[in-house]
């Protein structure tokens, strides 16, 4: 099971290569805030334990494991992102705190969360409904 610092070097890694189709350690670094030193020790780590694959000077690819687990890391970010939206927190609080939370949370409770944004999003009067809530608590 990767760490939360290991998941935030996967899921960046993963939407580098999905928007660029590739991801260099200077992109990492640059999308992280962190100096290419690290980003390098890191992807060594994940290579070690079979996320990606890497060679120095030539770039490096997501493994399978490495790209299934990118992939729900960038669902459950952007679940998260989706979840806030809907109950109403303001825009610019949504990635800081999407941020602050999104590790600390069990896959239980992010299938959870899933199933109460699908419920809100199939009908909008529930929406609605949540709306009222949230005006009358202003």
């Amino acid at each position: 099971m990767p760490t939360p610092s290991m998941e935030d070097y996967i899921e960046q890694i993963y939407m580098l290569i999905e928007n660029k189709g590739y991801a260099r350690v200077s992109d990492i670094a640059e999308a992280l805030s962190v100096h290419p030193s690290s980003v390098t020790k890191m992807v060594q780590k994940l290579d070690k334990d079979d996320y990606l694959i890497y060679e120095k000077y030539r770039g490096l690819v997501l493994t399978p494991k490495g790209n299934k687990v990118g992939k729900r890391l960038v669902y459950r970010h952007e679940l998260l992102e989706q979840f806030l939206r809907v109950i109403g927190v303001k825009e610019e609080h949504i990635y800081e705190d999407v941020e602050g939370i999104e590790h600390h949370l069990s896959w239980d409770s992010i299938d959870r969360i899933g199933d109460l944004v699908q419920f809100f999003e199939e009908d909008e009067t529930r929406l609605e409904g949540l709306r009222t809530i949230q005006n009358r608590s202003e």
